[in-house]
């Protein structure tokens, strides 16, 4: 029996990307639709509930984005395709998305890489100054954090990824 493919939604970071090719991406987290998502937004169709996990995977490149001062400030989200069995589970909390990854995430499971363009750097910057922050309840930094929002992550091919990172610097 062959494990099922599920799509899973991994926060990263520029210099993860450049790191993809040889090493994998190497993550402990990333987020999916669980069966926690499901029970929690019971009403939304299987796009709205990826467009969630989508959602909170970039919200998570930001807490990535504040620990490597150094990266360019762009979320990015991989989308991959992983068997079930390289998942485990996540921390159950009811409407919760994330999930485990049991190792680095080959470059062939790549689907898809979504990346903040050239005119989102200026609040994204600010948005990961003040991430944390705002997780803890402060409304300032979340109006910020909001602000990133708006802006919709770009699409990129896989045979994009050099291409990308030569632009993404």
């Amino acid at each position: 029996m062959t494990d099922e493919l599920v799509r899973v939604y991994v926060p990263a970071t520029v210099p993860m990307l450049a790191r993809l090719r040889e090493e994998g991406l190497a993550a402990e987290q990333a987020h999916a639709v669980t069966p926690a998502l499901r029970e929690w937004y019971a009403e939304g169709d299987e796009e709205e509930l990826e467009y969630v996990a989508f959602t909170r995977a970039a919200q998570d490149a930001l807490h990535l984005l504040r620990a490597d001062p150094t990266a360019p400030r762009r979320r990015v989200v991989v989308s991959v395709d992983l068997p079930s069995g390289a998942i485990g589970r996540g921390d159950g909390e009811l409407g919760s998305s994330t999930v485990a990854l049991t190792g680095a995430v080959p470059v062939g499971a790549v689907a898809a890489i979504h990346v903040d363009g050239a005119d989102a750097v200026e609040e994204i910057g600010a948005a990961a100054d003040v991430v944390a922050e705002a997780a803890a309840g402060d409304p300032d930094a979340q109006f910020t954090v909001d602000g990133a929002e708006d802006h919709e992550l770009e699409w990129y091919d896989v045979t994009e990824l050099d291409q990308l990172l030569r632009a993404a610097d």
